[in-house]
This record gives C-alpha cells, structure tokens and sequence, in this order.
C-alpha cells in the first residue's frame, strides 16, 4: 500500500469504491478544480500548501503540517475535514492490483452511440471499472479495468460493456507491466 496523496480532478466523495476502507491513509485532491471558477469552493495559499504536504505523505502529522504551513495542529485539522466535507480531497488507498490478487489491467476506449452520459453512469457502477473518463478524439469514452484474470476481464468486456445501451465498440489496451503511476502533481 502506498502512503502520499492521492490527486484526482474527478474526486467523488460519494463512490463507494473510494469510501470502502475506512483505515486508509490516501488523500485525494481535485485543487485545479476548485480553483477554476466552475462552483467548487475556493482554495487559499495556506489550503493548497496543507494539500501539498499531504501529497508529500499521506499520514503527515498534523503537528508537521502545521508547521511547515504557519498554523497550528488543531487549525490544520479543521481545514483538512473542511475540505474532506466540501469533496475537494478524499480519503482512499492505492495498492498495487498484483500483490492484492488482480492479476490484469486494461484501459478500454469506448465508442457511443447518441448520449454519453448514460453509458458513462453504467460504467461508474461496475466495481470492476476504476475511472471514468469522457474524451475528445479517437474514442468518446476511456475506462480503466482492474480485474482477477483474463477471463474476469473477458467476462466485463463482452458480456458487460458491450451489453450497455448504446455502446458501438470496444478496443482494449491490455496492461502488460505498469511502469510508472504516481498522484504528485501537486496543486498547481
């Protein structure tokens, strides 16, 4: 299990996929987001650099936060529920599917006919299906599988997403080795 934070741009409180282990010491983080004018509450200096630090380290005490930011423990963890309860971070943690028992990865690009929003909330529900992703170019939808084994993921493709209203093809990209996968790009 890894311990920094976390960062998504499509954080969502509410996924129950996210909310399953209570224990975890995962931050996520849609600050870009927050920022961008669109509704979503406005982030300060001293929130973002809170964020920052637990992108550093995930389990940061919050004494050493509050250090490096100027305030005291107690401010830092109002702040940090603050923004846990306005849905800007969340609490999640990222293992590595092999050491977990998920034997295959695969990103699958989507083609839809007619509305998108509908196939993407199917998408959503499969437990299988770790993120959603609405897309301009070659594909309309892009969605990334963490399943068991070859036949787990043969099973989702074919018998599950093929079989949503609306869905005109599949192309799947089978992970063969992860290289590389971190959350750090701060809060820019």
């Amino acid at each position: 299990m890894h311990s920094e934070l976390v960062a998504s741009r499509s954080a969502d409180p509410s996924d129950p996929r996210t909310a399953k282990d209570p224990g975890s010491s995962r931050y996520s983080s849609s600050s870009r987001d927050s920022r961008s004018g669109n509704g979503s509450p406005q982030l300060d200096a001293v929130s973002l650099a809170i964020i920052e630090q637990l992108q550093e380290d995930g389990r940061r005490p919050y004494a050493a936060i509050g250090k490096a930011v100027g305030l005291s423990e107690a401010a830092v963890r109002q702040r940090v529920q603050k923004l846990l309860d306005q849905g800007v971070m969340q609490i999640v943690a990222v293992t590595d599917p092999l050491t977990v028992g998920f034997r295959r990865q695969a990103m699958v690009g989507i083609n839809v006919e007619g509305d998108l929003d509908p196939v993407a909330e199917e998408l959503t529900a499969m437990s299988e299906v770790e993120y959603v992703v609405m897309t301009a170019g070659s594909f309309d939808l892009l969605v990334e599988i963490v399943c068991e084994d070859d036949d787990h993921l043969l099973d989702v493709i074919n018998k599950r997403i093929r079989a949503i209203p609306g869905v005109r093809s599949t192309e799947s990209f089978v992970y063969l080795k992860l290289k590389k996968q971190t959350y750090m790009w701060g809060t820019r």
